[in-house]
């Protein structure tokens, strides 16, 4: 909220004051016809018709932590200062080149109290000031969204767009509305919310290779709950690389990789044992790890397995689906290819370290998140949509259905 002109009152204060110093002068001189100054005996005072604009209300609680700025109309700033209330930290900002206009150069905190003081001159030179004191939306009134993919990054066919916010969302509609997902390649894409802190974003069929996909997020200010308020706004972007889609067939315990719809290598594989088979159908690469730790008690199978290094592994489902490398298995008797022995992963042969031209190595070298793997003849279940970045397992009239636009 603009303040009153601070210079103007004291302008406007000291010609007062003046006034009354004449009409006591006057008496005393005994002159009734002496004028106090100016045009019909008035004081003409002129105050710059520069109007300073915060963005942030003095005294608001719920400001923007990415809209907060000033502009000035019939005018130019001349000076802009915005310090954290209290310890008086300045926060940086930049000014237009023409004056209009200034905004912090970073996003601003949540639930934190500022302080901003401008000053402007408009084509006379006239001065005009206003400042505002105010505290941006609190985490326990806003939400956000974590999403993927990041801005910038190149990736599979496969990788849906996909939010998961910190709040539970009641007004569905209105967060979703509020994002926008679009492709050059000119796929229509759909979101389909997965409970209420989920959701999702896909075209029918994979995404073209080589297409740019294109998020606006403007959930700055949406209301996605009673009293919750989004805070995000930006444009993210990301491009789909070259189609790889890699079929693992349990029957014959190998793995087809296709590219751009070439066969270039038949991979042999060791998949889930008849007591642990590994899950049927799309699922999509979420995270890769040259090395990590597998824990068996971190999925439901106790003690069976405590792993600190396995090599070259690659998410496939939250719960714990993996396809990764193995060097544990008894050289006399390889699996690959003949059996399978995992407890649900996908496993190919690796050397400890993740070290060497394995075929293990091979395969992640040559993956990309969102790259599909396609796994048929298991004699478990198919995956679950959400276990995962799974929604490829959904017929498309169900995803439409979970959609809130």
């Amino acid at each position: 909220m603009t303040t009153p002109d601070t210079t103007a009152r004291r302008v406007l204060g000291a010609c007062a004051a003046l006034m009354v110093g004449a009409l006591t002068l006057t008496a005393c001189g005994g002159s009734a016809n002496a004028k106090s100054g100016g045009e019909n005996g008035k004081a003409s005072v002129k105050t710059s018709v520069a109007k300073i604009a915060i963005s942030a209300e003095d005294g608001s609680t719920d400001a923007s932590i990415n809209t907060t700025g000033v502009k000035v109309s019939d005018g130019r700033l001349t000076d802009v200062k915005m310090t954290v209330a209290g310890t008086g930290t300045a926060v940086p900002g930049s000014m237009a080149a023409d004056g209009g206009s200034w905004k912090p150069k970073e996003q601003l905190e949540r639930g934190t109290k500022y302080e901003i003081s401008a000053t402007a001159k408009d084509a006379n030179g006239r001065t005009a000031a206003a400042n505002s004191i105010f505290t941006t939306v609190s985490s326990a009134n806003s939400f956000i969204g974590t999403y993927t993919p990041d801005n910038g990054t190149t990736v599979g066919v496969g990788m849906p767009v996909s939010f998961s916010f910190d709040k539970v969302i009641s007004d569905k509609k209105a967060v979703q509305s509020h994002i926008t997902v679009t492709s050059s390649s000119g796929q229509k894409v759909v979101g389909h919310w997965f409970g209420s802190q989920r959701l999702d974003f896909r075209p029918e069929e994979y995404w073209k290779a080589g297409s740019k996909v294109t998020m606006k997020i403007d959930l700055d200010g949406v209301e996605g709950a009673n009293g919750v308020y989004g805070v995000q706004k930006k444009t993210v972007s990301f491009t789909i690389g070259r189609s790889q889609v890699s079929t693992v067939d349990v029957n014959t315990q190998t793995m087809t990789v296709v590219r751009d719809g070439k066969t270039i290598k038949t991979v042999p594989i060791s998949a889930g044992s008849a007591q642990n088979p590994t899950y049927n159908g799309q699922m999509v690469i979420s995270e890769k790890f040259t090395q990590t730790r597998m824990n068996g008690t971190t999925v439901g199978f106790g003690g069976e397995y405590d792993i600190p290094d396995v090599p070259h592994a690659m998410r496939l489902t939250t719960s714990g689906t993996f396809i990764h490398g193995n060097y544990w298995y008894s050289r006399g008797n390889p699996p690959f290819g003949r059996q399978g022995t995992s407890h649900g992963c996908v496993g190919l042969a690796d050397v400890q370290g993740a070290r060497g031209a394995t075929p293990a190595k091979w395969f992640y070298d040559n993956s990309l998140i969102g790259d599909l793997v396609i796994v048929k003849n298991s004699p478990d279940r198919t995956v679950a949509p959400d276990n995962g970045l799974n929604g490829w397992n959904m017929a498309w009239s169900e995803w439409i259905a979970g959609s809130a636009a």
